[in-house]
């Protein structure tokens, strides 16, 4: 019989932590509470989560410190959780490397799905690192640290268009709906306009400007695909 997946759910409140605990435990994880930022620090090391549930409105170190110190020495998955649904606070999130955020108050069905995706992302190959590194002229991606090299030249990438750009890289000439790339790289049933996808594109091509002979192509009508223009 496999193990558990663990959860830790990091929520200052109580009853919150217990009712995301209560549906994680029902559908077959093991879960663990924590309330404050530096308890979540320390539980990471002895409890060792499959995932981490993270709260940003935390008392002692608030969520965002929690996931960038997560950061420097883990990659363990990271769910933020919290209220604060604003498009900087979104944006601040991912660059310090969490992989999905949740806006409360939240559908605890659509959480669970979440966790699942994110998971299944994660176990499909982001954890073998060691082998995962794409190469093209002047470019380098490399899914073991997230860093795209380009002309000899580090870019910052959000995981999102990181995950992007690695897909379709992973996959040359091979063409891609919207729909698909939105089930793959966002990993569930996504609610919302399918331009999330243009936009993530527009902002990769913006980042990698030279006049290469490859980089992501258009194909009308149909979505994108990566190979030589």
């Amino acid at each position: 019989m496999h193990e558990k997946q663990r959860i830790l759910v990091v929520d200052d409140d109580q009853h919150i932590a217990e009712l995301i605990s209560l549906y994680l435990m029902k559908d077959g994880y093991d879960t663990k509470e924590v309330y404050d930022g530096k308890e979540a620090l320390h539980e990471i090391q002895t409890y060792q989560p499959d995932l981490i549930l993270l709260d940003l409105m935390l008392p002692g170190m608030d969520g965002y410190q929690v996931c960038a110190e997560v950061r420097k020495i883990n990659k363990v998955p990271i769910i933020i959780l919290t209220a604060k649904g604003e498009t900087f606070d979104k944006v601040l999130g991912l660059e310090l490397g969490a992989d999905d955020y949740i806006v409360k108050p939240f559908d605890p069905k659509e959480l669970v799905a979440r966790v699942k995706a994110v998971l299944r992302r994660y176990e499909s190959g982001v954890q073998s690192d060691d082998e995962k590194i794409l190469h093209f002229p002047n470019l380098e991606i490399n899914v073991s640290n997230y860093t795209v090299t380009y002309h000899g030249k580090t870019l910052d990438f959000p995981p999102k268009e990181f995950e992007l750009l690695y897909y379709l890289a992973e996959h040359p000439n091979r063409v891609f709906t919207r729909e698909q790339l939105l089930d793959h790289i966002w990993g569930y049933e996504y609610v919302g306009d399918t331009r999330t996808v243009d936009v993530h594109v527009k902002r990769i091509r913006e980042k990698m400007n030279q006049q290469d002979d490859w980089g992501i192509l258009t194909v009308w009508s149909v979505g994108y695909k990566f190979g030589q223009k």
